[in-house]
């Protein structure tokens, strides 16, 4: 019997499922939420059936659906709330869910409520006030906003004049100030020591039996230099038994049965030296490329079905304990700045990008373009961008460094005319070198190993 997807997408980050389900025997529809200028995303043309008209999303699509997937949490919670409430197999986000990640107070205010020891946090809406706070308590160096405020006012300061002088920068800029008016932000004590992330999967039965351990690169450049990016890639294994989920995330599991919560759960801590787990922020949606890494590591043969299974409470994840996924973000310029720019980045030819095994596409569409077949140029068929986030590789092995091995030689085999780029270094910075054995020692990352 044909089953039936529908991906309710906000960012064009549903291709690579959407593909993989479509090859499982999947029917798929997918909605991608147009840009910020009211274009269309033309991600996922020439290869998935796409919706659009928004408005037969509800009308249609929506009933019509066996599985409806969010790959975030920031549109649609509102409107798809009756639906959840009426018991249609829904895997993502609630509003009340969303909060706890969009609103950093609300997501704070949880971990305390529910015995996670927390960083001390202060809230704002106004950037001079937040000066003058910072300015009486220097250890306050960390800054992030709260809802959908842009992402550059995401800052790790060096000491009290370097978050001095980005919050006076961000008092100057009416859409930095308008966005601290009305969605906030927060400022937090700097905490030394190695970041890592735990999350897992949950549903009416309760977490999965995998949990999913990480470490995020989110600045553009090799060495952990320039600006956060969201991410460019990521060291992933899934374990069975977990000691950060059993302080970070476990202890949530009644709020998330509260919720009739079903889909993904993270939580990332800094963890000093001493051992202790100082978790930052909850994370209530998918990751990107972080589910590209699940998927490399799972070892279903279908990429939907346990999902489904999840909502109606069982738990059919399979995969190998410990075994390690590294992922690589591969973009064109002007990534990360080309909505600044508006460069158009639609129908570069993307040669070499056929590996199923490796390779998850993203911003990518179907074009006829010029293909080398038996040493012959032809127009032909091939996959081409459709933005600057164009695609992702993953590799896997039972080290580190066998991972990287395997994910790396597939991106050398990616051609793109335009100047693609990735970091080289992904799952081998000093700070993962240095820090992974430090917090060995107390008990995480146990087996994790280069």
């Amino acid at each position: 019997m044909t089953r039936r997807l529908l991906i309710i997408d906000v960012g064009s980050n549903g291709l690579d499922v959407a593909m993989r389900a479509k090859r499982a025997g999947w029917e798929l529809r997918w909605w991608d939420k147009a840009r910020k200028d009211g274009s269309p995303r033309r991600a996922g043309e020439g290869i998935i059936a796409k919706i659009t008209d928004y408005e037969s999303v509800w009308r249609r699509w929506v009933e019509w659906a066996d599985l409806i997937w969010l790959p975030d949490n920031t549109h649609y919670m509102d409107r798809l709330e009756p639906y959840r409430e009426d018991g249609y197999p829904i895997f993502g986000g609630t509003p009340a869910s969303t909060d706890l990640e969009l609103d950093r107070e609300i997501g704070q205010a949880a971990m305390k409520r529910y015995g996670i020891k927390t960083i001390p946090t202060r809230a704002f809406n106004d950037h001079k006030a937040a000066m003058a706070f910072v300015l009486k308590n220097p250890e306050y160096l960390v800054s992030k906003p709260s809802g959908e405020a842009d992402k550059a006012m995401s800052y790790v300061a060096h000491d009290a004049a370097d978050l001095t002088y980005m919050l006076d920068r961000w008092s100057k800029n009416p859409k930095y100030v308008e966005a601290a008016r009305s969605e906030g932000f927060i400022l937090q004590e700097k905490k030394s020591g190695t970041e890592m992330a735990v999350g897992g999967f949950y549903g009416p039965g309760g977490w999965s039996k995998w949990f999913v351990e990480s470490f995020e690169h989110k600045k553009l450049m090799n060495g952990d230099q320039g600006p956060n990016t969201g991410e460019m890639g990521t060291l992933v294994r899934l374990v069975r038994k977990s000691k950060l989920a059993e302080q970070i995330l476990l202890p949530i599991t009644p709020l998330l049965k509260k919720l009739d919560y079903v889909g993904y759960v993270d939580n990332n801590a800094i963890i000093d030296d001493a051992g202790q787990p100082w978790p930052l922020e909850w994370t209530m949606r998918d990751g990107w490329p972080l589910r590209h890494n699940i998927e490399s590591l799972l070892t279903n043969e279908d990429p939907a079905q346990w999902m489904l299974d999840l909502v109606v409470g069982k738990d059919t994840l399979q995969a190998v304990d410990g075994r390690v996924s590294v992922s690589v973000v591969v973009a064109i310029p002007d990534f990360p700045y080309s909505h600044v720019t508006a460069k158009e980045l639609c129908g570069i030819p993307i040669y070499g990008a056929t590996d199923r095994e490796h390779v998850h596409l993203s911003e990518a569409m179907m074009v006829e373009a010029p293909v080398l077949i038996d040493g012959q140029v032809m127009m032909a068929p091939t996959y081409a961008t459709a933005g600057d986030y164009v695609l992702i590789v993953t590799g896997t092995g039972d080290t580190i460094t066998g991972a990287r091995r395997s994910a790396y030689a597939a991106v050398e085999k990616i051609r793109i005319p335009n100047s693609p780029f990735f970091r080289t270094d992904i799952g081998r910075t000093k700070r993962l070198i240095d820090g992974i054995p430090r917090i060995q020692k107390h008990g995480y990352a146990t087996g994790l190993a280069y």
